[in-house]
């Protein structure tokens, strides 16, 4: 396990600081020279991620045993702190940097799908969280529930790498509004493709919106349509998107996120995405089974 984690970190961070996070085009800062530079950030953010550190304060105590030889030089919590919530643009071109170094970035299928990012269970964390921008009250379909959060957007290629993201307030932007978005905002695929969703996501304007830019939405029947533009419903492949979402949420812990702010909640998003993303890539690297992608980096 420890060979395989020093194998993807000590490959990643070769190809972000020759390919997308150059140290030499970094431009200079005010103030003390950070200890990390960001491409070293970026694979130690991923680092704290599999190795299921959800509190950076645990992780910067564990760091030094669990990855200290491929990183002799580690930050002080308060250094650390600062410099992750700066880090969400570089987390972000990093994890879409590795969806588009592997195969499947050019597979001509997608799926999509919305689910709820809880941010608080209290009415005294709702009152005193600075998360009132992007969280708001909705409907957990799936479970039945309401909650308090914000709703995140994936589209990501079958096996399972995202290729766009986005979060919105659950009650300013339905699912559909928010796909018309992230589809304007962040192409998911090279060309136009088709794409895989639920039955939230029937509707005239999503769907002219789609075939705008040339993408082909594929969702189940509706009971109240005359003529199914689908008649025949892939429903494994939503099985697919399922078990990205859960294993963002519960392996790699983005359902205890515990951020309290817009900024904290989307680096803690963006920081989960690119672990995913960069396991999915190593193990194309290496020539690895993708069910083993994330198992073997667990405790």
């Amino acid at each position: 396990m420890k060979t395989n984690l020093d194998a993807l970190l000590t490959a990643l961070y070769v190809h972000l600081d020759d390919h997308v996070l150059r140290s030499a085009d970094r431009p200079r800062r005010r103030g003390p020279a950070r200890t990390l530079n960001d491409a070293e950030l970026v694979c130690v953010a991923i680092a704290q991620v599999l190795l299921g550190c959800d509190s950076e304060r645990r992780w910067l105590r564990t760091a030094p045993a669990r990855i200290g030889h491929l990183f002799p030089r580690l930050p002080g919590q308060s250094e650390y702190n600062r410099h992750l919530r700066d880090a969400a643009p570089v987390l972000s071109a990093a994890s879409m940097w590795l969806v588009r170094q592997t195969p499947s970035w050019h597979d001509r299928l997608r799926l999509m799908d919305g689910t709820p990012l809880r941010c608080g269970a209290s009415r005294t964390t709702v009152h005193r969280s600075a998360l009132g921008e992007i969280a708001g009250y909705g409907m957990d379909k799936s479970h039945h529930a309401f909650y308090w959060g914000a709703k995140l957007m994936l589209i990501t290629t079958p096996e399972g790498a995202v290729c766009s993201f986005s979060v919105a307030h659950p009650k300013e932007l339905d699912e559909r509004k928010q796909a018309i978005h992230l589809l304007h905002t962040r192409p998911p695929a090279p060309g136009p493709c088709p794409i895989v969703c639920d039955k939230g996501f029937a509707g005239a304007e999503v769907e002219k919106t789609a075939a705008g830019l040339g993408h082909l939405l594929i969702r189940p029947v509706r009971q109240d349509e005359p003529e199914p533009p689908v008649k025949v419903f892939p429903a494994w492949l939503r099985q697919r998107i399922e078990a990205v979402i859960w294993t963002l949420k519960n392996q790699l812990g983005l359902e205890r996120h515990a951020a309290r702010t817009t900024g904290g909640l989307w680096t803690r998003l963006c920081q989960r995405i690119c672990a995913l993303n960069a396991v999915i890539w190593h193990n194309w690297l290496i020539g690895a089974p993708v069910k083993r992608s994330l198992i073997a980096y667990d405790h």
